[in-house]
């Protein structure tokens, strides 16, 4: 299957992008494997006819709004994610009538009808640089109310009004204060994603975003892993000499959803293509393209 797969993606002119989340099998295949920013990144710059987005629906999404003369196929149709289902275009609108002089930051993991309200996107690895970056003393941010702490921690300066105040990512929110103790008496450092609870988020060694994890993971001895399973999964064949932990039940149900079997059918027949509506297209393009273009 995985030559089938190769074979056809030469044969239609296809550029497969897969999230670390994925399973081991559909990274595999893909041309290039990364977190959510570098994805974006690298959609952008696609010259190919096809975008394969080996993720979920944002991701998909994301990839047409920065590249929209490239098809994009999401292999699994079906592949949402909860954490982008807390935040509304309604919620959105409702917080700029109450806080008429802040700015709107979604991250990334949102809907298309939500980037296109808002000012700016972030992504894990740059929302404290992007809220920075923002004249505004006042920064609506939603959807996760954990990464909002995060920022509001880094850039005291500004007030972080988190829209909703509880959304998360079920995955990340499943680390508890026992895994943290879990952890020490393993005498690993722990590295967290900061869609972690604040209080997990306080016991950790490092604060990473996925892609973070994978450019420190080279000097790690052993780490306990805060994040989804295929994450830590990935660090270790790419680390052979690193120890790396993983808690056994954070799955992202919806990151599973694509198979190579899914990517191939997918890929064969061009379907499950993700299109975004004008209307939404261009004022989302906007806000990722000012987070595109904020420095490092």
């Amino acid at each position: 299957m995985e030559k089938e797969l190769l074979a056809l993606k030469s044969e239609k002119n296809a550029v497969i992008l897969a999230h670390n989340y994925q399973p081991a099998a559909v990274r595999a295949v893909a041309d290039a494997v990364g977190d959510s920013l570098e994805l974006a990144l690298l959609a952008r710059d696609v010259t190919a006819d096809c975008i394969v987005v080996c993720g979920v629906l944002f991701m998909a999404e994301t990839a047409k709004l920065v590249n929209p003369e490239r098809k994009v196929l999401l292999p699994a149709r079906d592949a949402g994610c909860p954490l982008a289902d807390h935040l509304t275009p309604g919620m959105i609108e409702k917080a700029r009538e109450e806080h008429p002089d802040a700015a709107v930051a979604v991250y990334v993991n949102s809907t298309a009808g939500c980037k296109a309200l808002a000012d700016i996107t972030c992504t894990s690895a740059n929302a404290v640089r992007v809220v920075r970056s923002l004249a505004e003393e006042e920064v609506i941010f939603g959807p996760d109310a954990n990464l909002a702490a995060y920022v509001q921690r880094q850039v005291p300066e500004k007030r972080i009004i988190p829209t909703p105040p509880g959304g998360h990512c079920y995955v990340h929110t499943g680390f508890t204060l026992a895994d943290v103790e879990a952890a020490r008496a393993r005498g690993c450092t722990i590295v967290c994603h900061p869609e972690c609870r604040p209080e997990i988020q306080e016991r950790a060694d490092i604060i990473a975003s996925t892609g973070g994890m994978v450019r420190g993971g080279a000097t790690a001895g052993c780490w306990s892993v805060f994040t989804e399973r295929d994450m830590v999964l990935r660090l270790r064949s790419l680390y052979p000499d690193g120890t790396f932990c993983e808690k056994a039940d954070a799955v992202c149900d919806d990151m599973k959803k694509i198979t190579l079997a899914g990517l191939l059918r997918s890929l064969e027949r061009e379907e499950h293509e993700v299109t975004v509506p004008d209307e939404v297209m261009h004022p989302a393009r906007r806000a990722i393209e000012r987070m595109l273009a904020v420095p490092e």
